[in-house]
Parts: structure tokens; sequence; C-alpha cells
């Protein structure tokens, strides 16, 4: 791993840290959330609490790296889908879909009052989605935002965000 990136890393651990650790603590104080049935994305099964907290952790741990059209790892850079798909390949071994109308259609749905980390998060006004990103817990979402930009945190409930249409899936 090149220094600066070292450097870059080692920066963001305390925050990162305190983060997990207030994911791991909420998770252990409430009821997960009742399981939703088989995906309708073949070969996809449900994941474990375990699982789903580990791909929010991860997801977070890409925070700053540069957002690059088609990209799909930390090297190259990743778009939204990218992203998505290296941090549930390389954390539970699921081949998530490219797309993001494809992601749109994996797993099942979950309703706002239900998500969990782990979960999708899709946005797009209308019957065409247009971005997804990570649920982390508390509100916020990782994602790899648009060119010139790098993979950040965001808040759902942000007013851009909250505008533009969110539903929510479970791989």
């Amino acid at each position: 791993m090149p220094i600066f990136l070292f450097k870059l890393q080692a920066a963001r651990v305390p925050t990162l840290l305190a983060l997990a650790a207030a994911l791991l603590l909420g998770a252990c104080s409430s009821t997960p959330p009742a399981r939703v049935g088989p995906s309708a994305w073949p070969g996809v099964s449900t994941l474990s609490d375990e699982q789903a907290h580990d791909i929010a952790i991860h997801a977070l741990g890409l925070v700053g790296t540069p957002y690059r059209y088609g990209g799909n790892t930390p090297e190259s850079g990743f778009d939204c889908s990218g992203l998505i798909g290296y941090v549930y390949r390389l954390r539970v071994g699921t081949p998530p879909p490219r797309t993001v109308a494809q992601l749109n259609q994996w797993g099942q749905p979950v309703d706002a009052s239900e998500l969990r980390t782990g979960d999708l998060v899709v946005f797009g006004t209308g019957r065409s989605p247009s971005h997804a990103g990570i649920y982390v817990g508390e509100g916020r979402f990782v994602h790899a935002p648009s060119t010139g930009g790098t993979v950040r945190m965001d808040d759902l409930q942000s007013r851009h965000w909250s505008r533009q249409n969110p539903a929510f899936r479970r791989p």
C-alpha cells in the first residue's frame, strides 16, 4: 500500500472506529427487523446481521476514495454500483448486479422503518433509478456520488436526498 494511502486511511481511523462502535452498540440494544423472504436475484441469500454490519463498516472505510465512472476498485475509483459490488463481493462473496436498474430489483424491498446496516438505498424519480448506496445506520448511507467527487457518507433526510425518491432493498 502506498505511504500516502496509509496516512490518508490512518487519519480516518478514529472517526471510523467511533462510528463502527456506535453501529455495533446500537445493534446490540435494538431488536433486529424481521427477515424478508428469499431474494429476487438468483443465488443470493439473506444476509446475517454480522454480514450486514461488516458491509457497512467496510463501506465506511472507503470514504474518500475518488469517484470514477465505471470504477469498481479502490485503486481505480468507484461509481455507485461499482462501490456496492466491491463491498459485497469482498465482505460476503456475493456478486451483485452491476447496474443501478438491476440493483433496484436485487433482494427484497424493505420499508424505511425496517432499515438495517448493509441494506441498499436506491434513488430515482419515476421508473428509472439513477443512483445507489449502502445504508450504514442512523439515517446515513455511503455512496460514490459524481465525477470529481469522492465516496462519502450522506444523510437520507438531507434536502437533496430526501427528494430523490429513495427505495430500500435487502439482498
